[in-house]
């Protein structure tokens, strides 16, 4: 699977942020993501935590045939595994660029260096020599793995304790840790990698570039030193042309920063040795309770409130009582009915006020009509003569109160008179 491109507007932002020297999580120029190591059950298996990536190194030892121009020394293999659990882009069982470029770069820093005495792996000269492999795991990839590897390979060479071995004649016995303690590495010097971001032809420097300004930067500066100082490897890549003043600029760096991880992973190991003498919990039986492996847990601070509750009540009782305001009238539409109780008109006259209101007002409109319709009855009235014409007979009746029906023959279609039309009827032959 392919690795999913920046956008324009991803590649610029993070472009404009580190000219204005910001990091998209709050660390300066220089600073180091926050370094964990921790050690598994078993001796040689370590873990290390550089931010969010995340490292396993388990270290493991056999009895092989030595070289044949090196016969009194013994051999030191490294592997590094990018797997798909750590990023999508990585496929299982297939070496990228990418991981050759770390294999080599461990092999470089570690044993290329002689941090390890290969001498004391010898058994037996020209015949039985220990191979010391180093299989280094990701678990999670957010950026700078070569960091992260090179602390994990060299703090599991530490914590590793190989078997102890007796000659006999021509036979060589391995004995077991309930036989007798197993023997630690001779360990020289503890070289540790620490990279160099360069954006803008190197014109911007950062120290432990994360995921996504490794896809943004034109070049990479990795130098290999111990707390001696002491470089042990340097390399460059990207193609971009350095100055001398930059790479020592960057070398002074680098002292200070493996000074400080040297230290940590001296403390480490003096508390896992602390902890396993004293028969405590130590390895995975102390992390996964703690969910320290299993999971990404996000870093909380604890805030102290001790008066909040004396604040609070506090700012109640200060607060003033708010005025009670009256209700906004309403004015009803017609054909709109007002639905509740304890609601007021658009008079502010409460709503039993109003049905007694209603009830007097009906009352003196009934009495209104009455009186107009006495006074009607008592007139005579006066109706209208309505003549209604037929256009199929040409004949025309002509309506009139209290008289006998009359039928005219008419000439005209059709006559029109007004006044409200009563009824028409046809007459009899």
């Amino acid at each position: 699977m392919k690795e999913t491109p920046l956008s324009n507007c991803e590649r610029d932002f993070l472009l404009t942020a580190i000219r204005e020297k910001k990091r998209l999580d709050g660390r300066q120029t220089y600073d180091y993501r926050k370094i964990k190591v921790m050690f598994g059950t078993d001796f040689g298996c370590c873990f290390v935590e550089l931010g969010k990536t995340r490292v396993m190194a388990q270290v493991s030892c056999e009895l092989v045939a030595p070289k044949e121009n090196r016969p009194n020394e013994g051999m030191m293999f490294f592997n590094i595994e990018l797997s798909p659990m750590a990023s999508p882009a990585f496929e299982q069982g297939r070496q990228s660029e990418l991981s050759v470029k770390l294999n080599r770069q461990l092999e470089r820093c570690l044993r290329n260096s002689k941090c390890i005495d290969t001498e004391s792996l010898c058994v037996v000269s020209g015949e039985k020599v220990w191979q010391i492999r180093v299989d280094v795991h990701t678990l999670n990839h957010e950026g700078n793995l070569m960091d992260a590897a090179s602390i994990a390979a060299i703090a599991a060479l530490c914590h590793f304790r190989r078997p102890d071995v007796g000659i006999h004649g021509d036979e060589v016995t391995v004995y077991s840790a309930e036989e007798r303690d197993p023997i630690p590495l001779s360990v020289y010097h503890m070289p540790i990698s620490v990279s160099f971001a360069f954006f803008q032809q190197g014109t911007y420097l950062l120290v432990d570039p994360s995921e996504r300004e490794e896809r943004v930067m034109d070049g990479l500066l990795i130098i290999a030193m111990n707390k001696h100082r002491e470089i042990c490897s340097i390399q460059s890549s990207g193609g971009i042309m350095l100055l001398k003043e930059q790479v020592m600029r960057c070398s002074k760096i680098a002292s200070v920063k493996v000074s400080e991880i040297t230290e940590l992973i001296t403390r480490a190991l003096e508390n896992d040795n602390t902890a396993r003498k004293g028969g405590g919990r130590c390895g995975f039986a102390e992390s996964m309770p703690q969910e320290r492996i299993t999971a990404l847990k996000k870093e909380e601070t604890s805030v102290e409130m001790p008066d909040a509750t004396e604040r609070a009540n506090d700012i109640v009782l200060e607060t003033e009582v708010p005025l009670q305001t009256s209700q906004s009238p309403v004015v009803l539409l017609p054909g709109m009915g007002q639905v509740g109780q304890g609601l007021e008109n658009s008079w502010g006259i409460a709503e039993d006020e109003q049905d007694e209101e209603e009830d007097v007002n009906s009352d003196e409109d009934k009495e209104t009509m009455m009186e107009a319709a006495d006074k009607q009855q008592a007139q005579p009235t006066q109706r209208d003569v309505v003549e209604i014409s037929d256009s199929e007979e040409d004949e025309v009746v002509i309506l009139q109160p209290e008289t006998p029906v009359k039928v005219h023959k008419n000439t005209s279609s059709r006559s029109h008179q007004k006044g409200p039309v009563a009824s028409k009827k046809r007459p009899k032959k």
